[in-house]
């Protein structure tokens, strides 16, 4: 498999999600919700993250996944804890982690971060901002297929 991740493009340059990761000052994305939601335990190490900053209908980075964490029912203290232990990885501004303040959470390493053939995505309505595809074709303007939530649910 592997992974659509939107980047948030919020803030201005240099802070924005995407330019974090293609600087590499930002190494690790999280994903949170109060129950298991995709891609909660569904990201293996050395999958292919592909990044987009959202609203630009563009693909134009990857990553290949070097570490996965996944949390469920945290405490308080356990999401501050396990933020403040990732904090240089995930270098989230404060509206970000107050964003990804919930109680399961999926942390996912990469590396190798390298710009690629800038790719046309091809949206559709029932897509979330994390999607996992067979391949990155599946979601590419010309080559897509429907998107089915069914396919990939916890």
């Amino acid at each position: 498999m592997v992974h659509l991740v939107y980047c948030d493009n919020s803030g201005k340059k240099g802070e924005k999600v995407l330019d974090k990761i293609i600087s590499e000052s930002k190494t690790m994305v999280v994903r949170g919700a109060a129950g298991r939601k995709i891609p909660h335990s569904r990201v293996v190490v050395g999958e292919t993250l592909y990044f987009m900053e959202k609203g630009s209908m563009k693909i134009t980075h990857s990553a290949i996944v070097s570490n996965v964490e996944n949390y469920t029912k945290l405490t308080e203290d356990e999401i501050n804890e396990t933020f403040e232990k990732n904090k240089v990885k995930l270098n989230l501004s404060e509206k970000q982690r107050i964003r990804w303040h919930k109680k399961c959470l999926c942390l996912v390493e990469f590396n190798e971060v390298k710009e690629i053939e800038t790719l046309d995505f091809d949206h559709q309505s029932n897509m979330d901002d994390w999607l996992i595809i067979e391949k990155i074709e599946d979601v590419v303007v010309g080559t897509s297929i429907p998107y089915n939530y069914e396919k990939f649910k916890l």
